[in-house]
């Protein structure tokens, strides 16, 4: 087998990804298999009938450490929470950066740290809060690099920090904390004072001074202000913390503290904690697919279960030496974390013709995870019956927890009380971004995002043609049954935007009675979609028993161009009907405009020349400042602008290359020590935000004398430009490898053109 037979032929994305991302030095499918398999038959077997799949470091790096590589096979770490000092909290961002640099992502808690304006004994008087912090910890992360990627982040806080409400609300500026996630840590206590409208205490005591801040607020107004900032910025998640805590094998164990999440929140960690994880397809455990007698295979679903509880414990034990820390190392050693779980159910379902969301689904979800989880336990206790069960291990306490007697039989009882557990948490639920696209199956816990995208190809005169591109699944089917429409799709085709949210939290409320560790949970609602529902959907998230979700809204101010569809708006372009190679000459009859920039560097003068009859961009001129960057760089990429839209290309086009340029650590530095640099994180993504700006003040211009002089000389026509939906601001999510727009799904952005997913 190669690799194209095992992905597919045509699934050139599928095939990107794994050349790109995982295979190492061009190595040939087969010695990658049995590189990551671990020499393993039966891993190996599961990997190519891709029934299960380890997670991206473990894709990527296992066994490369044998070439002198500073690797970790981990995906995500918690780091321990700093205290409440200035010492602490720069150690931490130190130790940030040392576990970035070897691929890891990391969880942090702030709740430690002293409120805004509590007394100090330094220079300052009075400390400038928790959240102050965050830009620190947002900065390490945009710094240190991954192999092309960066660094992930979580930043928490409980919800009764006094600094709560400017927690909520960092994220509505955004162009602050843009590195990281961000949750609240929400008690049962909050949530009850929200649902019967009473007050709610926010409390903190310095310990070195013993002052006491103490603050009493409406919960249902906090409450409100977290569905509002969710609505419209699609953070901070909620963390349901006491749930978190209750439901799982360590809930009894008085000295295990969780003390934070991993960047997408599917694992909750104690300090120093680290998660491997691993996913088994539940598409591939269906028999007859797509017909009237399709059938979940559960006796080969527990079989492979039981193959990569055991193959995740050997990767454990080889990793242990290779983490970044010593407190890593420990806590691993201590506690044995893996992290076991799922993709593809939305592809399951419609395999077996059943509607997501439905009763019928909820159900089937709630037998095969029993299966899962009753098999992955008695797998971990029958590793401790020949290896010794973790070192915390208490029988006693672990059998008594609820989450146990509700997930085991008698004979896999049996087996614990005998052996104990080799790992004290085995299942978790990951956003699978990367490893879905590469085999074509939905993420995670999710349905389907769309049932087709919008893919671009670009003509000779530069003009982007936009084309349906199916998703498998459901080309698949339409294949099968003959259909050229998709709208002729049976009733179970649902996506993650037609989907009613009780449904979704239904079925995530059922894996979650399974799943010791948590769920990496979003929620897609239509732009239609109210606050008051927002209020409704997490409140019921938490009644149900939901350890966590986030909730992203179609067009919202955080990425409103993320759609499935595209307008076809005109956009003025230079030179219409240009030959190729052709490019236009301009005279002195240009509007001009200029904006002054503030970059890593110091200043920057940037000058544009629009045509005055379209708007359209024909001409740019950068010069840096006294202090500004290199002036022949400023001059080269000016130069190419410039010849871009006298070539044709129209000002979106442009600007999507622009924001794909990355990060500088000058203009990263500048902005967290100054706060004064011009939207972007490098001066062309700068240069473009000033581009456009101007470009709408152009056309707002011409907009305005075209209605005060009707009837005089008529505007050139405009060709149509599919881009147009693409207002290319701030907030705009772009996907830095190819530029095209992401998708939020799963908790994590992923790009469906090239494969690209911030997660993985």
């Amino acid at each position: 087998m190669d690799e194209r037979e095992w992905l597919g032929q045509d699934n050139q994305l599928g095939l990107d990804i794994w050349k790109n991302k995982y295979c190492d030095n061009n190595e040939t499918f087969e010695h990658w298999v049995s590189r990551i398999s671990g020499q393993n038959k039966d891993v190996a077997d599961l990997i190519k009938k891709q029934k299960f799949l380890f997670g991206g470091r473990i894709l990527a790096n296992r066994q490369l450490e044998y070439e002198g590589k500073k690797i970790t096979l981990s995906n995500c770490y918690v780091m321990t929470p700093p205290e409440d000092s200035i010492e602490s909290i720069f150690d931490r961002a130190g130790k940030l950066a040392r576990t970035y640099s070897y691929g890891g992502g990391c969880g942090i808690d702030i709740s430690g740290l002293s409120p805004k304006g509590t007394r100090i004994n330094n220079a300052a008087k009075k400390t400038s809060g928790s959240v102050s912090f965050m830009t620190l910890y947002s900065l390490v992360t945009e710094l240190i690099g991954q192999n092309g990627r960066r660094g992930a982040l979580m930043i928490s806080l409980d919800c009764a920090h006094p600094d709560v409400i400017d927690f909520i609300k960092i994220k509505t500026d955004l162009s602050k904390v843009t590195k990281a996630n961000i949750s609240i840590r929400i008690s049962d206590e909050f949530m009850e004072a929200a649902k019967h409208r009473k007050q709610f205490r926010l409390h903190y005591t310095r310990k070195e001074t013993g002052q006491v801040v103490e603050i009493m607020v409406e919960a249902a107004d906090v409450f409100r202000l977290i569905a509002e900032t969710n609505w419209d910025y699609a953070e901070p998640g909620a963390l349901f913390w006491d749930r978190i805590c209750h439901w799982n094998l360590l809930a009894n164990t008085k000295e295990f503290e969780f003390s934070g999440v991993n960047p997408c929140a599917e694992e909750p960690l104690p300090a120093g904690g680290s998660c491997l994880l691993g996913s088994m397809n539940l598409a591939n455990f269906v028999n007859d697919p797509f017909t009237k007698t399709a059938v979940f295979d559960f006796e080969e679903f527990k079989r492979s279960v039981t193959i990569a509880v055991s193959a995740l414990n050997d990767v454990l034990d080889e990793g242990l030496p290779l983490h970044p820390l010593q407190e890593q190392r420990d806590s691993v050693q201590q506690w044995r974390q893996i992290g076991l779980g799922i993709m593809g159910l939305g592809d399951m379902l419609i395999k077996l013709g059943v509607t997501y969301g439905s009763d019928e689904a909820v159900d089937l979800c709630h037998k095969i995870g029993f299966a899962m989880a009753d098999t992955a336990i008695a797998s971990s206790a029958s590793l401790a019956k020949g290896k010794g069960p973790f070192d915390k291990c208490n029988i006693d306490e672990v059998m008594a927890t609820p989450y146990f007697q509700a997930n085991t039989t008698e004979k896999t009882a049996r087996l614990v009380q005998k052996y104990g557990l080799r790992n004290s948490q085995l299942l978790t639920i990951a956003p699978t971004g990367t490893l879905s696209t590469m085999l074509g199956i939905s993420g995670g816990i999710e349905p389907i995002y769309a049932n087709f995208y919008e893919r671009k190809t670009e003509s000779l005169h530069g003009t982007d043609v936009y084309y349906k591109v199916y998703t498998p699944i459901v080309e698949k089917y339409m294949k099968m049954h003959g259909i050229k429409d998709d709208a002729n799709l049976p009733g179970y085709f649902v996506t993650a935007l037609t989907l009613n949210y009780t449904q979704r939290i239904a079925m995530q409320s059922a894996w979650q009675q399974h799943i010791d560790a948590s769920i990496s949970s979003t929620v897609n609602v239509p732009h239609s979609f109210t606050v008051e529902n927002t209020e409704k959907l997490y409140m019921m998230a938490w009644e149900k028993g939901c350890k966590g979700l986030t909730m992203f809204r179609d067009g919202c101010k955080r990425a409103g161009i993320l759609t499935t569809h595209v307008k076809k708006d005109p956009v003025p372009v230079a030179g219409i009907g240009l030959d190729r190679g052709e490019i236009i000459s301009i005279d002195d009859n240009v509007i001009g405009k200029k904006r002054k920039l503030i970059t890593g560097c110091g200043s920057l003068h940037c000058m544009a020349f629009f045509d005055p009859e379209t708007g359209a961009l024909l001409e740019t001129y950068l010069s840096k400042g006294s202090t500004g960057g290199c002036n022949n760089f400023m001059i080269g990429l000016s130069r190419m602008i410039s010849i871009s839209a006298r070539a044709g290309i129209d000002i979106y086009t442009i600007i999507d290359q622009l924001n794909s340029t990355g990060n500088c650590p000058s203009y990263s530095v500048r902005r967290a020590t100054r706060g004064d640099t011009s939207k972007g994180t490098c001066c062309p993504m700068a240069v473009g935000n000033a581009l456009i700006d101007m470009y709408d003040e152009v056309q707002k211009e011409l907009k305005q004398q075209s209605n005060t002089a009707m009837g005089e000389k008529p505007v050139k026509k405009m060709p149509t430009h599919p881009k147009a939906d693409k207002k290319v601001t701030a907030d705009s999510i772009f996907c830095p490898q190819c530029g095209e727009p992401l998708v939020f799904e799963g908790g994590c952005n992923t790009c469906k053109n090239c494969g690209w997913s911030k997660c993985n």
